[in-house]
């Protein structure tokens, strides 16, 4: 597959990647903030205000920094903090009783599990093609010294 396929797939995957993240912050959490921090108390979340608040900036950054691909490891890790957080405290299967709750929350569970995996593998490889971080901070190839020539 050549160069220019390579980079449009990573920046689609990573759109559709991130897509998720930048939905919810603007379409649920920041809209209805104070819904979404007395659920978070409810979960048993400390500080849930400062979390929320913490939580929309992480999914805003990190997204804009995944999907750019500038230091899109450290926007990568971002998600995978903010993943962590969300998947222990909201969709803890193990604690439920009723069998069909607890299979949606398993459900959950795992698909959280699978973009952290995805995260993982930013952090392994980097954006890849048609990124900031490909584009401009890759270091340059060195120039020949007449000691190496």
């Amino acid at each position: 597959m050549d160069n220019f396929w390579i980079g449009l797939l990573s920046l689609v995957g990573r759109v559709m990647l991130c897509a998720i993240f930048l939905l919810s912050a603007v379409g649920n959490k920041i809209t209805d903030f104070g819904g979404v921090a007395e659920v978070m108390k409810g979960q048993g979340m400390p500080l849930p205000q400062a979390m929320l608040a913490s939580a929309i900036g992480f999914l805003i950054v990190g997204s804009v920094m995944v999907v750019v691909g500038y230091k899109a490891r450290i926007g990568a890790f971002l998600l995978l903090l903010f993943l962590a957080l969300a998947t222990f405290y909201f969709h803890d299967f193990w604690e439920v009783a009723d069998a069909q709750a607890r299979e949606n929350q398993f459900n959950h569970f795992m698909k959280n599990l699978s973009i952290m995996g995805a995260m993982v593998l930013i952090l392994a490889n980097g954006a890849g093609g048609w990124s900031i971080d490909q584009c401009c901070c890759r270091p340059k190839p060195q120039e020949p010294t007449d000691e190496t020539k």
